[in-house]
């Protein structure tokens, strides 16, 4: 096993440059969500340069399955890439980063695979689009790519390092009040005011908190308030947020809210029936299940090539744990997953200017570097040790039951 290791290390090494390169022409070409043609066509390149069979457009317009060798064998491993990018800021969230471990890491698996005396099992390397908010891996999911999957991996950067990072289950709600216009001067007795129901629905929820539990999160904006100050809005759009530790818990706080946005209506004479439309998204991400086994595999791995979860861990938040919600949480219900996260020299939070420059930045590199390397080596065990596996398994069954 230490030979496969020394093959996907050595590997990946050769690589580093390139590697650097695709993750810095994303950096510089940010893509949004299902726009992400640049960063598709940089990494499925890269790929068919040195012998992967790609399918490009998979699924999605921009997303790619790359698949090397047979599950007949052994396990099945998928390695995740994300390149999509926030609106205005970039690669606040380091997608590029994300690609850049995925790449890494399967060439380095594959390197192991082509190393070994028999056969081991399956790698595929997979690009899934629009992670911030849109759900491409759910995409995926629901067509069935997951289905003779055993572990998906991969690994996000961040201010700080940790093996199994604890997403929120997360769904999005679009609000809008219809009234009728009037002139807000000569006849605001023939109007009905939508902004009036908008200020109240934000006060009800904003008033609700003292009910909420301390890990629930609600956040949200109003789109449109109105036209003109002379003119009594008719039409106003909300869209807010809603995270909680479990699918379960989740649809308690999203009964809570709807009463919320419903009562706002009812006091402003906008119709709860007919005239207020509760729009929640079909496809909210779900909490992350983090498989144990792997994280130990994969935090062991991690500190042996100089991962260090105490000078960069999560602890020095001192509780206050960042909570924040991913598709991957979607994947980790259908398959044994992980989702570390990873510091990439920086102090910078996730989705701020200071994030994007560090993303982008050579300090990040050789954090970048050991994390693949780190996947690599968790997937390398995983594939040689059947035991392993079936403790994955096990229990991943036990979690989902």
């Amino acid at each position: 096993m230490i030979h496969l290791k020394q093959k996907a290390y050595e590997a990946i090494d050769t690589f580093t440059r390139d590697l650097e390169t695709i993750s810095k022409n994303i950096w510089e070409n940010p893509e949004q969500s299902y726009e992400e043609f640049k960063a598709h066509a940089n990494i499925t390149d890269f790929l068919e340069k040195h012998g992967f069979e790609v399918e490009r457009k998979y699924v999605t317009e921009t997303g790619f399955r790359s698949v090397f060798g047979d599950s007949t064998d052994g396990p099945h491993i998928v390695v995740i890439c994300e390149y999509d990018a926030l609106p205005v800021i970039g690669h606040a969230c380091g997608h590029n980063l994300i690609a850049e471990v995925g790449l890494a890491a399967g060439i380095g698996i594959r390197a192991a695979l082509n190393s070994s005396e028999k056969p081991l099992g399956k790698l595929t390397v997979l690009g899934t689009p629009a992670e911030e908010g849109d759900g491409g891996k759910i995409d995926m999911i629901e067509s069935g790519v997951f289905k003779d999957v055993d572990i998906a991996l991969m690994a996000h950067p961040a201010p700080f390092n940790q093996d199994a990072f604890h997403a929120l289950a997360f769904n999005q709600v679009t609000v809008k009040y219809h009234g009728h216009a009037a002139h807000a001067s000569a006849f605001p007795w023939n109007g009905v005011n939508a902004l009036d129901a908008a200020v109240l629905c934000y006060q009800n929820v904003s008033c609700h908190r003292q009910q909420f539990k301390s890990t629930w999160r609600v956040h949200g904006v109003i789109k449109n308030g109105g036209a003109k100050p002379n003119i009594i809005p008719d039409l106003t759009e909300f869209e807010f947020y809603a995270r909680a530790p479990s699918k379960a818990e989740l649809s308690v706080l999203m009964e809570k809210l709807d009463l919320c946005f419903k009562s706002a209506a009812t006091a402003t004479g906008c119709s709860v029936e007919y005239l207020a439309e509760i729009c929640w998204s079909k496809r909210p991400c779900y909490d992350m299940k983090n498989n144990k086994s792997i994280s130990d595999v994969y935090h062991r791995n991690a500190k042996n090539l100089g991962v260090d979860f105490v000078k960069h861990g999560v602890a020095h938040y001192a509780g206050n744990i960042p909570t924040v919600s991913t598709d991957m949480g979607n994947v980790s219900y259908e398959v044994p997953s992980i989702h570390p996260m990873f510091y990439i020299g920086t102090d910078a939070v996730n989705h701020t200017k200071g994030f994007t420059v560090a993303s982008g930045s050579p300090e990040a590199q050789s954090y970048t570097i050991a994390v693949s390397k780190a996947i690599a080596a968790t997937a390398i065990e995983v594939l040689q040790d059947p035991k392993l596996l079936a403790q994955i398994k096990e229990e991943f069954r036990r979690v989902r039951s």
